[in-house]
């Protein structure tokens, strides 16, 4: 598949990801008495990722994130000259999932937009009061998340499977980080509603692209490094290695 139909299908999966996991939490997280609250929301996100992950994932990979794409490179998964078309992919269509958000949100009468539109924050913008605490758990979350997509995604990981353990992965990610800054660990979703929202959104939107890219470059390089290559060893077979070694030696 050439570079511009897998862009084009990042778009459409950044898209899906954000207008259905943001949307969930924009329309449905706080309805009165029938809310999803932060368990539907980070549901709604693991959805996102493992219906996208089906339907394009033999495209694209679905990334769907500059922080995985910049960890799959960092894991020598994925070309470093095809980085940046694949970032932009994504962040135009976080912002244009955003933008339709907007537009439906402004058809509800008393809309107020500087109650956040559910983007990531610390300090006082943080769900649970959390400060630059929030940049320790975004590093962590996505080098795990890394780690997962990196692991099931292994050729000899079962294939069928990848995008449930990647959509329930990320699923975990939302129900620790919500709370903590509403959880990214994915910089093209942070930037869609910081946009809109301005202000104080866009002034901390620094925390999450720097914290997850560093986050998913530590996850990819772990995994590379330990991982990659790695097989079960037949019985003895660990042994005759070792003599093996010791006579070259």
């Amino acid at each position: 598949m050439n570079l511009g139909k897998r862009t084009l299908a990042e778009f459409f999966g950044t898209f899906w990801l954000v207008f259905g996991g943001y949307g969930s939490a924009v329309f449905a997280a706080g309805f009165p008495a029938l809310g999803i609250g932060f368990l539907g929301v980070a549901f709604a996100f693991g959805l996102t990722v493992l219906t996208m992950a089906y339907a394009i994932g033999h495209i694209s990979g679905c990334h769907l994130n500059p922080a995985v794409s910049a960890g799959m490179v960092a894991g020598r998964r994925f070309p470093v000259s095809e980085l940046l078309p694949y970032v932009v992919a994504q962040v135009i269509g976080a912002c244009a999932a955003a933008g339709v958000l907007y537009v439906i949100a402004r058809g509800k009468p008393g809309f107020d937009l500087s109650a956040g539109f559910a983007s990531n924050g610390y300090g006082v913008h943080s769900p649970g009061g959390y400060s630059l605490a929030g940049l320790v758990a975004e590093i962590v979350l996505t080098a795990f998340f890394l780690m997962i997509i990196m692991g099931a995604t292994d050729k000899r990981a079962p294939q069928a499977l990848a995008p449930v353990a990647i959509g329930l992965g990320l699923t975990l990610i939302h129900l620790i980080d919500i709370p903590i800054t509403n959880a990214s660990v994915n910089p093209a979703r942070s930037t869609g509603p910081a946009i809109f929202v301005g202000s104080w959104a866009l002034r901390q939107l620094w925390l999450f692209w720097v914290a997850p890219v560093i986050g998913g470059i530590i996850g990819g390089r772990i995994y590379r490094s330990l991982f990659e290559g790695v097989r079960p060893s037949r019985p003895g077979e660990r042994v005759t290695e070792i003599h093996e070694r010791l006579g070259a030696a």
